[in-house]
């Protein structure tokens, strides 16, 4: 900044209240010469003459002295400029408002254009807090003109002067990296670890040599300090990162209640440098990085974790995967020293199964520059458990969503069906309507057979289980399997001759097999084998797999092998999820699968699948043996001609929430000659039958309804009319019943939804 440049722009903080005094003065004088004019002649009108003379002529010397002072200011300033113009520490004036009137060349290079700025908004890019430095200076300033104070800032150290006597101006000097006591260390001093302490221990500044043998930034020295209290000139054992280390403490007062520390190394300087024998023998996998994610080198564990014989440079986003966070920016955050000791879990990029590691970071300094220790530890056990419990989770709740939406449109398919039931009574084949009312009734019951997918899903179908030989069963079905997989599919079983037998429902278990079936043959759209093994499996210990523990035990075991396309691994923990498929849009609804997994584990049994691309998949099913010797099955099992229900008579008392399948079950029975009550909650129920003249043979009632349900408001009406014979109809399965209660007596559960014939036949075989 030039000489001239710099005087006129300069103005001094006490030039206005110069001009107003002489202003005032100059008004004084006015008033009295205008009194003058006003007053008639006489002494009071000379008195007021020489009165505004008088003023006239001190505003005249006051703007005289004002003058003289500016040009002396003017000079002075002027002085300065010349000599702070070319000294190589930073210099600055400010006004009475503190802003910067000047700054010679240093200054303007070491903090940029500063003129016409408050000063300390120009040195709080290096100087945290400067507005607090600068006003302890004024004040300490105040008596003798001049103060000094050293500041430790993450930029380096600072020697802050403050030089006062010329009017409202101010001359601040900021000397680089000075301080009492330290001032004439040698480059190599500069070096050793520096730490700048505040009067409660509070660590204000730490050098780079201190953060590096610390291993972080430190808050308080008691962090780091072994054998407290801290005194100059003896040894004192500090933490680091290498273990315990010896230092022999040098203090230096550095004004305003601080104290500089220089912790000069007991071992020599190089000590600290990486022991790469020691790094290569450490039995935890250790990698030590470049700030940009290199890898510069891997000890053997890590090699043999990464599955590499080395690491060659590489980058460590080559070897893992984050799972969610950038890598490149978790580094670059350590690397300047933030978030060391959050560790983040990664993925290896291993070909041949998957492994998470837990990577902590730790920051060192080699050559100047940031390096990072990365520790890994193999966390794939604790990822693996997270994983099956947020499965489980989500299963358990896709199941109860399943099993309410079930629940509901078996209401509302009863209501359907019924009344297309009732449609078809009044109506013959040869009634242009009556194929209209065939093809309701059969979507209608199509629409049943997917919401019972959904229950099969949700583990909340109805079974009829019997003893099974699963040899039997399959050979029952090869005949109906073979239509399913077509010409182009051969279908071939396999029995194992001691095969146990098992529980469970037959016709939910032929289910499992066609959907099985089905979809191997779909994964052999140009056809091929598919083979069914039987086999008798004996577990002597826990077998562990995927997210199931199997106990020890006799196992029927049934393998459905196809040799199709595969399935990927990482949809083969999906394939047992509701509406999850592969294939395109009208081939499939996604529930094959999943009945298959509810109808398997609510038998009590479990399924596995394996898969490998391009060879075709194995689903394994594995049902606990029954030692029981097989029954007959029931010879209603076998779906005989349906005969009409006879006409009935006796009083029903129909209990029902929903009111469009409470008017159809109302009008199926009475068009069988029962007489009908009407209640649409329990309490409503239990007051009709407080009345003892009402006479009541049967009750049928819905299983789960707002206020009271089905069960409780039964058992308290057979109190008062034991031996009533009761129908239970739900759209939910038969375990809805409370667990651990007696079986209400003389109950049938009918599950929705229920046609004409099945609710007049049950109610009719109740009665009679």
């Amino acid at each position: 900044m030039a000489e001239g440049s710099a005087t006129a722009r300069w103005r001094p903080a006490w030039a206005p209240g110069y001009m107003r005094g002489v202003a005032v003065m100059l008004g004084l004088a006015l008033a009295c010469f205008g009194l003058v004019l006003l007053l008639p002649l006489g002494a009071g009108r000379i008195a007021l003459l020489a009165a505004g003379a008088a003023f006239a002529t001190l505003a005249a010397l006051v703007a005289l002295g004002l003058l003289r002072r500016r040009r002396r200011a003017a000079r002075d300033f002027a002085a300065i400029v010349r000599f702070s113009q070319d000294v190589p520490t930073p210099i600055f004036a400010t006004d009475a408002d503190e802003t910067v009137i000047f700054a010679n060349a240093a200054a303007c290079d070491r903090f940029g254009e500063a003129e016409q700025r408050p000063l300390a908004a120009v040195l709080n890019a290096s100087i945290a807090s400067a507005e607090g430095v600068m006003h302890r200076l004024k004040l300490a300033a105040r008596d003798s003109g001049t103060a000094r104070e050293d500041v430790a800032t993450h930029a380096g150290r600072f020697r802050l002067s403050l030089h006062l006597g010329f009017g409202a101006r101010a001359i601040w000097r900021v000397d680089p990296r000075a301080g009492p006591g330290l001032s004439e260390s040698s480059e190599a001093e500069e070096e050793l670890p520096l730490l700048t302490l505040g009067r409660s221990g509070a660590v204000l500044y730490m050098n780079g040599r201190a953060r590096a043998v610390l291993g972080r930034r430190v808050k308080r020295i008691e962090d780091v300090l072994e054998d407290p209290p801290l005194t100059p000139g003896a040894v004192h054992r500090f933490v680091t990162p290498d273990g315990h280390r010896g230092f022999r403490v040098r203090c230096a007062d550095a004004g305003i209640g601080r104290q500089e520390l220089v912790l000069q190394p007991l071992e020599p300087a190089g000590a600290a440098a990486p022991d790469t024998a020691g790094f290569d023998a450490l039995p935890v996998p250790l990698l030590r990085l470049a700030a940009d994610g290199t890898v510069l080198r891997a000890n053997a564990v890590a090699c043999r974790l990464l599955a590499v014989e080395r690491t060659d440079g590489g980058s460590i986003t080559d070897y893992m995967e984050g799972l969610g966070r950038s890598i490149t920016d978790w580094l670059s955050e350590a690397a300047a020293g933030r978030g060391l000791h959050r560790s983040e879990f990664l993925r290896l990029t291993r070909a041949d199964r998957e492994i998470f590691v837990q990577v902590t970071l730790n920051r060192v300094f080699s050559n100047g520059h940031a390096e990072l220790v990365a520790v890994l530890n193999d966390a794939t056990e604790l990822k693996t458990l997270e994983a099956q419990f947020v499965q489980s989770q989500k299963m358990q709740a896709i199941g109860q969503l399943a099993g309410g939406v079930a629940h509901d449109f078996n209401n509302l398919l009863t209501a359907i069906s019924g009344h297309c039931d009732l449609l078809l009574l009044r109506h013959d084949q040869g009634d242009p309507d009556y194929g209209d009312l065939v093809q309701i009734n059969q979507n209608a019951n199509r629409a049943a057979a997917l919401v019972g997918q959904l229950l099969a899903f949700s583990r909340k179908q109805t079974l009829r289980p019997e003893v099974l030989d699963l040899r039997d069963t399959l050979s029952d079905l090869t005949h109906l399997l073979n239509r399913l997989v077509g010409e182009k599919v051969q279908l071939t079983l396999s029995h194992d001759p001691v095969l146990p037998t098992i529980r469970g429902d037959r016709r939910q278990l032929e289910q499992v097999m066609m959907n099985l079936v089905v979809n191997a043959r779909d994964a052999m759209p140009e056809g091929g084998e598919i083979t069914i093994e039987t086999e008798r499996r004996t577990l002597l210990d826990p077998l562990k797999r995927d997210r199931a523990l199997v106990e020890p035990g006799e196992y029927a075991a049934v393998k459905v092998i196809d040799r199709g396309a595969g399935i990927p691994q990482d949809k083969l923990q999906k394939v047992f999820e509701p509406f999850y498929t592969t294939k395109r849009t009208g081939e499939g609804t996604g529930l094959g699968l999943s009945t298959v997994y509810g109808i398997v584990k609510q038998t009590g049994g479990f399924i596995f699948v394996d898969s490998v691309i391009g060879q075709g998949s194995c689903f394994t099913l594995l049902f606990p043996a029954h030692d029981a010797p097989a029954e007959l099955p029931p010879a209603q099992h076998r779906e005989a001609p349906r005969k009409r229900a006879q006409q009935g008579n006796g009083v029903v008392l129909l209990v029902e929430d929903e009111a469009p399948v409470r008017a159809f079950a109302a009008r199926a029975l009475r068009l069988r000659g029962y007489t009908v009550i009407e209640a649409g909650t329990a309490e409503d129920a239990l007051d009709t039958l407080a009345d003892d003249m009402v006479r009541v043979d049967i009750f049928v009632t819905d299983v789960v309804m707002p206020g009271m349900d089905g069960p409780t408001w039964v058992r308290k009406a057979l109190e008062a009319r034991p031996g009533t014979r009761v129908v239970f109809v739900s759209g939910y399965a038969e375990d809805v019943f409370a667990e651990g209660e007696d079986e209400v007596p003389n109950s049938v559960f009918l599950p929705k939804p229920f046609s004409l014939n099945q609710l007049t036949e049950t109610v009719q075989r109740q009665l009679h």
